[in-house]
């Protein structure tokens, strides 16, 4: 029955332990072990918190008075009451804030985590966000053609991917738009990241091969990748690119104005398997400005609903020098227009 007790105990999300009145640990759950990162199922406070505290025996080192968690058995197992309060366990980055409850079971003392399974989600979360940013390239670029670019996902994962490159003496610039929001668009936008080949010099060609692969996971139609790539040619002056259902258009700003360079193949899909798609290329003038944008900067709204739209994007292109101060002023004018997004927003610039 005592093992029968220990499995259910073990299966809850509820992070639990007891501890005896000399605060020797005498059994805590799963849950526990998983919240506080813990290789060890019994010993002390210490050993199953890793509180960082080395000094002496768990309860004799300097800090072990401060010891919320302690000093919060300590009350229980004096006053024989129940008590409940919200501590902190550690601090920056690995520390933890949580709500716990102390009650007296017969000789042992009961300390229950309330939300340990929501911490624990939090901290994963975190954690993908951390790999996430990994995966953008640097925020500006001197090497190569310069660049500047803007992420902002809408939640904690996003479902955009900017890249930029070399390959073959050449500047590549890549834009993804995963469908979904959350955690499914984050882990899609890693496979575009680990399946986009980059020794491939055709963007073209480098579409084509990830759509292959996409087909492989077998994924309904309800899961798409938007993406353009484009491959600056530095020596011929002439950019090479190719869309795959990317609605929203590459901009050249030069010195006849802004052209809209637009393409109409599928996206990334199970829609049409075995698309070729093909390149296109257009010429440019040293100090031509390149921007790629995702759907998010256009379709953009304001409180009243209206659409940030091209033509604003348009007039901040139309008034900036170089891709730094475009991406500064669109983040800018973003802002203040919409005040919070409800999409990803991602946009690069080159200094061509």
């Amino acid at each position: 029955m005592a093992n029968l007790y220990r499995e259910v105990l073990d299966s809850i999300p509820t992070a639990a332990i007891v501890v005896d009145e000399n605060f020797r640990v005498r059994y805590m759950n799963r849950a526990f072990g998983d919240y506080f990162r813990s290789g060890k199922r019994k010993g002390t406070l210490r050993d199953v918190t890793d509180c960082g505290q080395n000094e002496g025996t768990c309860g004799e080192g300097v800090r072990c008075a401060y010891c919320p968690l302690r000093n919060l058995f300590r009350e229980v197992i004096d006053s024989g009451k129940t008590a409940f309060r919200k501590i902190i366990l550690g601090s920056g980055e690995g520390g933890l804030a949580l709500r716990m409850k102390v009650s007296p079971l017969g000789k042992y003392f009961l300390g229950v985590v309330d939300n340990a399974y929501e911490t624990e989600i939090a901290r994963e979360m975190y954690s993908a966000q951390t790999i996430q940013q990994r995966l953008l390239p640097p925020a500006s670029g001197k090497n190569g053609t310069p660049y500047s670019f803007t992420y902002i996902p809408c939640r904690e994962i996003g479902g955009d991917l900017p890249d930029v490159y070399e390959v073959g003496g050449h500047t590549m610039g890549v834009l993804a738009d995963v469908s979904g929001k959350g955690v499914a668009a984050g882990m899609l936008s890693a496979f575009v990241k680990a399946g986009w080949d980059r020794s491939e010099s055709s963007p073209a060609r480098a579409l084509g091969g990830l759509n292959a692969k996409f087909a492989e996971l077998n994924l309904d139609e309800r899961s798409y990748i938007t993406a353009v790539a484009a491959l600056i040619e530095e020596d011929s002056r002439v950019i090479r690119y190719c869309f795959a259902g990317h609605n929203a258009p590459m901009l050249l700003k030069g010195r006849d104005g802004i052209a809209e360079i637009e393409g109409s193949s599928p996206p990334i899909s199970t829609w049409m398997p075995g698309y070729r798609y093909e390149d296109r290329t257009i010429g440019y003038e040293r100090g031509d400005l390149l921007v790629l944008l995702t759907d998010g900067v256009i379709e953009s709204k304001s409180p009243h609903g209206e659409q940030f739209g091209l033509e604003r994007v348009e007039t901040v292109l139309s008034h900036s020098e170089n891709a730094e101060r475009f991406i500064e002023r669109l983040k800018a004018a973003l802002k203040n227009f919409c005040g919070t997004f409800a999409d990803d927003i991602t946009a690069i610039a080159f200094e061509l």
